[in-house]
């Protein structure tokens, strides 16, 4: 798949051939799902909690004798059945992330790839350099090109003034190619790699 290289100005700068092995595939909506449910499971904090019976602080002593009060037959008062008890069953700490598989992952990430491309939401850039690290600047070249909803992916090494202009706009995310992941990629319209990263890329799944 060949695409044009397009730089922050907005001119063409040539065209690369795009891997069809990572970019050509036919999406699969049932890989992709499972690693975006995968993603959002795994960084859930599970940090809810309610009080069984058990860490109420109340006496466990009998409420009132068994038998002869008219009332219905209770033990502690630290049940759920009155003001105050423990909850029933109720929500615990734990984890929420559960397996996927590491190949399942990469070809989930290859199809995520190849759906931008098929749709057309995928763009090439040279580099992701600004000269100064001004949001305004960026701002205007992003219009120029069209780019309101957009994840820009660039090398290992993020250019700081670009970073640092970049992440006051709405909807712009910016991540290294490390950084990469399959719920990121959909969130956003558009997906701009830059050539360090499409190299990076094709090196991680060859």
């Amino acid at each position: 798949m060949k695409i044009d290289i397009t730089s922050l100005g907005g001119e063409t700068e040539g065209a690369i051939e795009l891997d069809d092995a990572i970019f050509g595939l036919t999406p699969r909506e049932d890989l992709i799902a499972r690693m975006v449910r995968w993603q959002l499971a795994k960084r859930q904090a599970g940090t809810h909690k309610t009080l069984g019976r058990s860490e109420i602080a109340r006496t466990g002593k009998k409420m009132y004798r068994q038998k002869g009060t008219g009332s219905a037959r209770h033990g502690s008062a630290r049940v759920p059945q009155f003001r105050g008890g423990g909850r029933a069953f109720g929500p615990a700490v734990r984890s929420h992330a559960h397996d996927l598989p590491k190949k399942v992952r990469a070809l989930a990430l290859k199809h995520a790839l190849s759906a931008k491309a098929q749709g057309g939401h995928i763009m090439i850039w040279p580099a992701a350099r600004a000269e100064e690290g001004k949001t305004k600047t960026l701002k205007a070249s992003f219009d120029k090109l069209g780019l309101k909803s957009a994840l820009i992916i660039d090398g290992a090494e993020l250019n700081e003034k670009f970073a640092l202009a970049a992440r006051n706009i709405p909807q712009i995310d910016v991540l290294p190619v490390q950084g990469i992941n399959v719920y990121d990629i959909l969130r956003r319209e558009k997906l701009v790699l830059t050539k360090a990263a499409i190299d990076a890329l094709e090196a991680r799944f060859k």
